[in-house]
């Protein structure tokens, strides 16, 4: 287990403050209850910043065309049949997982191919456990070309009620591996992935599965043309 990078400035500026406010109560107050009041505080704090900015280290050894991966850790919030007018602009299903501040917070390619959009919206920072947060929330979309060219994977990182800022490493014209980090989306949240109907759905409502690891479907093998 490792620190993700997009958190090495934030948690050295809270281990600054908390640990010099530690220090300066120690130091300045004559009475030493609020320093061992504080102190616990001080711990709690700093071990939920360490424990959100962990950066598991995954190797995927699937290397089926047709398997799609989970993107984030998290619960299974979604699963339906939806029109996606974005992008796709096509009858889907959405499979939707939602992360508490107690998930990993870093995204995953879902499968391996090649990014042909990114897009950034801004937009409102409601519950991402609500259905309206898919179009109405901060949000960033990517699409990825699968390796094989049958299909177009839609994932989009939507911001939270708490979370303020979306990472997107995927570049338009790159490729990408199922191994290779997506973003990270800050302090709550929630991934969608839009995929081709007929796709074989592998997970359930409620189900908690990991970034990387967990199976969500198998995308349908369409026939070659001629």
């Amino acid at each position: 287990m490792k620190v993700h990078a997009e958190g090495w400035t934030f948690l050295a500026g809270a281990t600054i403050l908390l640990v010099g406010s530690l220090i300066f109560l120690y130091f300045n107050i004559e009475s030493k209850i609020p320093f061992w009041l504080w102190l616990p505080c001080v711990v709690v704090l700093l071990g939920l910043s360490f424990n959100f900015y962990r950066f598991p280290k995954r190797k995927q050894q699937s290397t089926d065309p047709y398997a799609v991966l989970g993107a984030t850790d998290g619960q299974i919030v979604v699963i339906e049949q939806v029109y996606e007018p974005e992008v796709l602009k096509c009858e889907c299903i959405q499979v939707s997982t939602f992360m508490t501040i107690f998930n990993v917070h870093a995204q995953w390619f879902p499968v391996a191919g090649e990014v042909t959009y990114t897009a950034h919206h801004e937009g409102r920072f409601m519950s991402a456990n609500l259905p309206k947060s898919s179009v109405e929330n901060e949000r960033s979309s990517i699409v990825i070309q699968t390796e094989n060219g049958q299909h177009n994977i839609l994932v989009r990182q939507i911001a939270g009620a708490v979370a303020r800022r979306i990472i997107t490493y995927a570049e338009v014209g790159e490729q990408y591996d199922t191994d290779e980090p997506l973003g990270f989306i800050k302090f709550g949240s929630r991934v969608d992935l839009f995929l081709p109907l007929g796709s074989d759905i592998k997970v359930e409502l409620g189900q908690k599965v990991w970034g990387n690891e967990t199976l969500i479907a198998m995308l349908p093998s369409l026939p070659k043309a001629e």
